[in-house]
């Protein structure tokens, strides 16, 4: 019997030939770009709604540095805040190609916030999910650790977020399944999630922490929940200003959290 390619001939040790350091090199040599950072803080934003926002609005300006094949990052600055958001990359393979990006470019925090279906109900969509572990229900994550159920957020992070959500912004914790296929998302697939006490089912999580955790990088991920998968009549609402408020709120607890805990010390 043949071996699944996705579990074979994989050497956890050994560094990468292709390196995102080359690849960036290169782009800037093509698109005529300045050597320079991203903001130390970045959000990857799956759906686009913050990044279309900012970018629509003006209310940010586009970074000069960035230099991706495939996306744009835009710089907002805000309440003393200076992050970095990058809109539309939907799914594990995509979110971990800019995370590798982001990171060689000088970002030192990212934050992912994801749109997500409700799998246990805890309160009413929409509402936000800490990620704790997610199930490694995707492809990318195996390319970065050893085969195992769930990857998981670093224990340092975790703990530095403690408490760090305060008034009305309400924050659960917990568990999620990271699926490569959302229209394969099956009753006995769901049963399962509900079995392993998973409140959510995203694209991106799994991918991302395994890929922390292979190469020591500050990454927390987010479920905004705020659908049932379609199953019921005017799913997918996110809210007031399509969430953007809310999303704000949340990415400035975390970048004021890392602030206070890295930066002045």
């Amino acid at each position: 019997m043949i071996a699944a390619p996705l579990l074979a001939n994989k050497k956890y040790d050994q560094p990468s030939i292709f390196d995102p350091d080359n690849l960036l090199r290169e782009a800037r040599r093509q698109k005529g770009l300045p050597t320079g950072e991203v903001p130390k803080v970045c959000v990857l934003d799956p759906d686009g709604d913050l990044f279309r926002y900012l970018r629509d609005s003006g209310t940010g300006t586009l970074n000069p540095y960035w230099a991706c094949y495939h996306t744009e990052l835009y710089d907002f600055h805000g309440n003393g805040l200076h992050i970095g958001v990058l809109g539309c990359a939907v799914g594990a393979s995509f979110a971990v190609l800019v995370a590798e990006e982001l990171f060689a470019s000088g970002c030192r925090l990212l934050i992912s916030i994801t749109s997500a279906g409700q799998i246990i109900r805890v309160r009413k969509p929409p509402y936000f999910i800490l990620i704790d572990r997610a199930l490694r229900d995707e492809g990318t994550s195996y390319h970065y650790l050893p085969p195992a159920p769930y990857s998981k957020i670093q224990p340092g992070l975790l703990a530095m977020l403690t408490d760090a959500f305060t008034g009305k912004l309400i924050v659960e914790q917990g568990g999620v399944w990271t699926t490569d296929a959302p229209f394969r998302e099956t009753e006995e697939a769901i049963a399962f999630a509900r079995t392993e006490n998973l409140l959510a089912v995203e694209m991106e999580a799994a991918a991302l922490y395994a890929f922390a955790e292979a190469h020591g990088k500050p990454i927390v991920c987010f479920a905004h929940v705020t659908n049932q998968m379609g199953t019921i009549q005017n799913d997918f609402e996110k809210g007031e200003s399509d969430g953007n408020a809310a999303v704000l709120q949340l990415i400035s607890a975390i970048a004021r959290r890392w602030q206070d805990t890295h930066f002045k010390k």
